[in-house]
């Protein structure tokens, strides 16, 4: 790997660890979006990269803090988790069987919508 890639590797993921860790996004809306800008990652190659990366304990440390000061719902965290895990894998054999021009355009309308129903939320 080239030290320029490297470097902007790190950069993502050091943004993509500090709003998580301020705001509990990273993965989807900063890394994607930011492996296929700046390193022309195929949607399906960015997601997998970031799916991968989180399979390791990253947002453990910022997981604990939240813990520390009682802002985690351990029960609800591990319902998710179970069906999070399901869903992921049927998710996945569905993203990698569609083209890529059509996932990209479903990303950024969740993404969009997502946004506008925050910002219009009262």
């Amino acid at each position: 790997m080239e030290l320029q890639n490297a470097l902007i590797l790190g950069i993502i993921g050091l943004a993509a660890g500090l709003l998580g860790g301020m705001l509990g996004l990273g993965g989807a809306i900063i890394i994607i979006p930011a492996l296929m800008i700046f390193l022309g990652y195929s949607q399906q190659l960015a997601q997998g990269t970031a799916l991968i990366m989180m399979v390791l304990p990253v947002g453990a440390l910022a997981a604990f803090q939240y813990y520390q000061k009682g802002f985690v719902d351990v029960k609800a965290a591990l319902i998710l988790a179970g069906f999070f895990f399901v869903g992921g894998f049927f998710g996945a054999k569905f993203a990698t069987q569609i083209p890529q021009e059509i996932l990209k355009k479903v990303f950024a309308v969740m993404l969009v919508g997502i946004a506008l129903k925050m910002w219009f939320q009262k």
